[in-house]
This record gives C-alpha cells, sequence and structure tokens, in this order.
C-alpha cells in the first residue's frame, strides 16, 4: 500500500466573536489517501497559525507520498529528526495530524480500532470532564457549570480569573477568583469535580501560591498552569506550598520540557496535547515515562471530534489516565453535519468504539459549507500598556 495524496482542510464556523479578526479559530485537518482505498484523518492544534500549519502539510507531503503508511515511527522520525531544527508550534501541528492519520489507516487496514494495536484496551470507558467550551457558552459561569453537569458530566473545567483580570489589582483578581470557585462548588455540590485552568495568568509564583491556598476549602481535583511550562522552577514552589494537585503541560511540545517538568517534580498531573505533542505514539510513550515518576495523564483537548477520539485512544492505551478534557459540543450542527461516527458518550464517560482505526470520517461535501476565516487570538494590554498573557 502506498500514499498517494494528502488533503488539507481548515474549516470555521463562522461564528463572530468580539475581538481581533471577529472570528473564532479553524480547525485543521489533514486527509490522506492511499491507492488501496484507505484513508487516514489526523487533526493539528487550532493555534492562530492554520495558514502556517498548511503550508508545514504541503511540504511534509511531497516526503510522504508514493511512501508505505504503516512505516509511523519510520515517517515521524524523517519529518522530526530531518528538520534539524527544532519544530515549533504549527510544524509539530502538522507532524501530529499526519501521524494520527497513519494510525487511522493502520487500524484501517488491520481490523482493529487503535488503542487495540497499542496494548489496550486498559479501561472501558473515558471519564470527561467539561472544558471551557462547555462552562463558556452559557451566560455565566455558574450556569455553564451546572449545564455541563446537567449533560452528564462528573467534572467541569473553568478559569478561576474573573473577567477584565489584566485591568484589575491582584487583590481585587484573588477575592474575585475565590467568589468565582465558591459559586460553582455551591452550584455543582460535593460530587462533581472542579478543575481551575489559570493558564499561566500569574503575577509570580508566590501570587499563584496564594490564589491556591485560599482555594483550597473548595477541594479543586487540579490546578492547571500556576506558572508557564517555560518555568518549571516557578510551578514547583507553587506545588511546595498547596494540597491541591498541579497539572501542567498543554503547551510542551517538546520531549525537553515535559523532562525538566518530571525531573524537578514539578507536577501531580500531565497534560499534553496530542494535536502538537507529536500524536498519538509520542504521547503514549510520554505517559510510560510519567509512569515511572508515579504522575498521572490527563490529556488536553481543545479542537474537534476527531482530536477527542485520538485524546480516547490514548487514554484507553495507557495505565495512569486521569481524566480526559471534552471540549466537543456534540449537538453542535457543525459538528453533527461533518462528522461520521462520533464518540458515544454516556453518563459523562465516552465509550471505547469498536470501529477500525480512529472510528470517525470527515465528510469532504459539508466540509465546504465551514471555509477557513483569519483568525487570531486576542492580545492582552496590562494597564502599564505592556502585554499580557491571554
Amino acid at each position: 500500500m502506498k500514499i498517494t495524496q494528502l488533503k488539507t482542510f481548515l474549516l470555521n464556523s463562522g461564528q463572530r466573536m468580539n475581538s481581533m479578526t471577529g472570528y473564532g479559530p479553524n480547525w485543521v485537518f489533514v486527509k490522506i489517501y492511499t491507492d488501496e482505498g484507505l484513508t487516514g484523518l489526523g487533526e493539528a492544534f487550532p493555534t492562530g497559525k492554520a495558514r502556517t500549519t498548511e503550508a508545514a502539510l504541503d511540504e511534509y507531503a511531497r516526503w510522504l507520498i508514493g511512501k508505505d503508511p504503516s512505516h509511523i515511527l519510520h515517517h515521524w522520525q524523517a519529518y522530526y529528526v530531518g528538520s534539524r531544527y527544532p519544530l515549533g508550534t504549527a510544524t509539530m501541528g502538522a507532524l501530529s495530524a499526519v501521524e494520527q492519520a497513519l494510525w487511522d489507516i493502520a487500524g484501517k487496514s488491520c481490523g482493529l480500532p487503535v488503542y487495540k494495536m497499542l496494548g489496550g484496551p486498559t479501561r472501558e470507558r473515558i471519564r470527561l470532564y467539561a472544558g471551557g467550551r462547555y462552562v463558556n457558552a452559557a451566560a455565566s459561569l455558574v450556569e455553564g457549570a451546572r449545564q455541563s453537569v446537567e449533560a452528564g458530566f462528573t467534572a467541569v473545567k473553568f478559569a478561576p480569573h474573573p473577567p477584565g483580570y489584566a485591568s484589575k489589582s491582584f487583590e481585587r483578581v484573588l477575592e474575585e477568583s475565590v467568589e468565582r470557585v465558591k459559586a460553582v462548588r455551591n452550584e455543582v455540590g460535593r460530587d462533581i469535580g472542579i478543575a481551575l485552568d489559570y493558564h499561566g495568568r500569574s503575577f509570580g509564583p508566590s501570587q499563584a501560591a496564594q490564589l491556591a491556598r485560599a482555594v483550597e476549602p473548595y477541594r479543586p481535583m487540579f490546578l492547571e498552569e500556576p506558572a508557564l511550562t517555560e518555568y518549571p522552577d516557578s510551578t514547583v514552589e507553587v506545588k511546595a506550598k498547596t494540597v491541591i494537585p498541579i497539572a501542567t503541560g498543554e503547551r510542551c511540545i517538546s520531549r525537553n520540557r515535559f523532562r525538566a517538568i518530571l525531573e524537578n517534580r514539578a507536577a501531580h498531573i500531565l497534560q499534553p496535547e496530542p494535536t502538537v505533542y507529536g500524536g498519538i505514539l509520542e504521547t503514549v510513550k510520554l505517559a510510560a515515562t510519567a509512569e515511572m515518576f508515579d504522575v498521572s495523564v490527563a490529556p488536553h483537548q481543545a479542537g474537534s471530534p476527531v482530536s477527542l477520539l485520538a485524546c480516547a485512544h490514548i487514554d484507553a492505551a495507557i495505565c495512569n489516565f486521569l481524566i480526559q478534557e471534552c471540549n466537543v459540543l456534540f449537538d453542535d450542527p457543525m459538528v453533527q453535519e461533518l462528522f461520521s461516527g462520533l464518540p458515544v458518550v454516556k453518563d459523562g464517560d465516552l465509550i471505547l468504539p469498536e470501529t477500525p482505526g480512529l472510528g470517525i470520517d470527515l465528510n469532504e461535501e459539508a466540509a465546504k459549507t465551514y471555509p477557513y476565516k483569519p483568525f487570531d487570538r486576542k492580545v492582552v494590554i496590562n494597564p502599564d500598556g505592556s502585554i499580557g498573557l491571554m
């Protein structure tokens, strides 16, 4: 079997936003075709650099066309090592998308779901938590949390920061953050997990530690990115001052960054994003490494049902899985129109698919109705005029 073609799809809902270009991020997919009629689908991370990722996929195609799609690790190395210089977010996204698509083809060729090719399943159901896309879809934070629980989720994640945090003093941010966490806990009750996504938006590690100590009475299941992943020593400082488990890793796109986190004992939970970290096998290998440090894995998920299923196959194949982020709105008309083989979710758990490969496909005809739109991430301006972190 030989690869004959790669197609890239940049898809946008067209929903208007009140910032920057006025559009939200694009989904970036690659579909790989073979001379035996099998196809594979993969997803790249939805940064504001979709066109850059598209160009990287076009360049990768020059290597892949005419090659055997079953040589997954060989093709991975050809792009990762063959580039000589370290890859960036857009190029790692391209590599990750291709790797997922190759596993999809491999599974279809063997008649097995991907997780069974990786030694799984280690579990039959994947516990999900409602990500920010769920919580932010409602009129208020509390309403979003309530609706997420009503939808069956047993855990929710949200940013503790109040709206307009960049223009407020740390003292005000701290006070309002505690009130937000308290309000959600009171709304969802004691049996629902709540996770706090700090996004590294800290005034410093000491302030992040103050926030952690202040919200401890509300028993968060983890505090995500209390400091930027570039500075594991700062994360260690926060971790030493709170009983809340520390999670991090969504912006780690290389093994070396995760190695620094593990060697410094900077986190209890790793959150790799498979659509930018290198794909399925690379994430499974990371989980095996984390297992040696007694660290759990809770993959990040910010894209479409394709990336959610890629995560689910990983979750099923690893032993130290904790919980899976879900940002897929299954009743979204765009989701319904674009995909066949959507994940089955019951009582807040994703049921493992038995379909060969990833178990999902893209409707190319429907994709034409959701063309690319320009998207830039919002730029935060601090009170003093400097650039802040979004």
